[in-house]
């Protein structure tokens, strides 16, 4: 579904109306919270999650921090959502597709192995007969069915947490406070514009971070382009290609992981024709379009720059000992 623009405004009348459904969502939280019972196992399980529903930046960071370990077999760990696959499965790019592994299961597995599990426990257990040491579990805060070394909060610093509603109300999956009590780390991406380092922990890390396009992306400089993106905040993307400097003519914004028809994506090549513009969209975005379209539409790769990659890498060393 597409974020409601209510979430990320000040409270209105709509938000208002679904705040007795929000409550019932929050008592559910903390029912099946106090209920779990996480288990241990014997690799480092490092989760990185956010507070809000949509796209915070979770997916780059869990790659970002992949790379910093070079003496260790890691692996990441994740639900495998909008698939339908249960699991534990070991992602194989060469034949698994988004309807199976969902789309960021796919993206993950382009820079380690990568298992889909609905029961995270089976998937940890599944990996560490792998052979893996450390497990990088991706949108893993609000799931406790595993014991983790460390949580890590991602936040968006330009949207932050919205109007601080919890879910449907607003964008929170659960309370400020509980959420980050909970977080050993917090990384926000981009420019802290909400000021929400001030509702973390005094002895909490606070690392900073910024989404940049890589190298193949800067290709694209200069250039018309039409955007198209079904991520959490499509406006994200269509962002960061203006300040990559292209000339975006027009932008489409979808749902977050909407499943793309033949139909939609000749609609908006043919326009792209008809504007003498490249038709772009994410990495995520492109996994997603049927295969006979993905040649018309060029994908725009971005990654993490670390403001202080000597922080990060400390940090991590901290649980690396263990």
């Amino acid at each position: 579904m597409k974020t409601p623009n209510f979430w990320y405004e000040s409270p209105g009348v709509t938000s208002s109306i679904l705040l007795p459904i929000s409550y019932i969502y929050l008592m559910g939280s903390k029912i099946k919270r106090k209920l779990a019972n996480p288990k241990k196992v014997d690799p480092i399980v490092i989760s990185v999650g956010n507070l809000v529903a949509g796209g915070a930046g979770k997916t780059p960071i869990a790659i970002a921090l992949s790379s910093l370990f070079f003496d260790k077999e890691v692996a990441f760990l994740t639900r495998g959502y909008g698939g339908n696959d249960i699991g534990p499965t070991l992602v194989d790019r060469s034949k698994d597709i988004v309807d199976k592994v969902g789309d960021e299961a796919l993206l993950l597995a382009k820079h380690a192995p990568t298992w889909v599990s609905k029961d995270r426990h089976a998937g940890a257990i599944a990996a560490y007969n792998y052979g893996i040491n450390i497990i990088i579990m991706d949108d893993g805060h609000q799931n406790n069915s595993l014991i983790k070394d460390i949580s890590i909060v991602v936040i968006d610093g330009h949207h932050g947490f919205g109007n601080k509603k919890i879910i449907p109300s607003g964008p929170l999956r659960e309370n400020i406070k509980t959420g980050l009590d909970h977080a050993d780390a917090v990384i926000i991406i981009g420019e802290d514009k909400n000021k929400v380092s001030q509702f973390c922990k005094p002895n909490c890390p606070l690392i900073h971070a910024r989404l940049v396009p890589t190298m193949d992306s800067e290709s694209l400089k200069k250039n018309r382009v039409i955007a198209l993106a079904g991520i959490g905040y499509p406006n994200k993307f269509f962002n960061t290609l203006k300040e990559m400097g292209c000339n975006v003519v027009d932008e489409y914004a979808f749902g977050d992981h909407h499943k793309y028809k033949n139909s939609e994506i000749r609609k908006i090549y043919d326009k792209s024709v008809e504007l003498n513009a490249i038709l772009v969209t994410t990495e995520k975005d492109w996994l997603r379009l049927p295969e006979e379209m993905k040649t018309l539409v060029k994908k725009v790769p971005i990654k993490i720059e670390w403001q202080d990659e000597k922080q990060i890498k400390n940090f991590l060393k901290l649980i690396t000992t263990k």
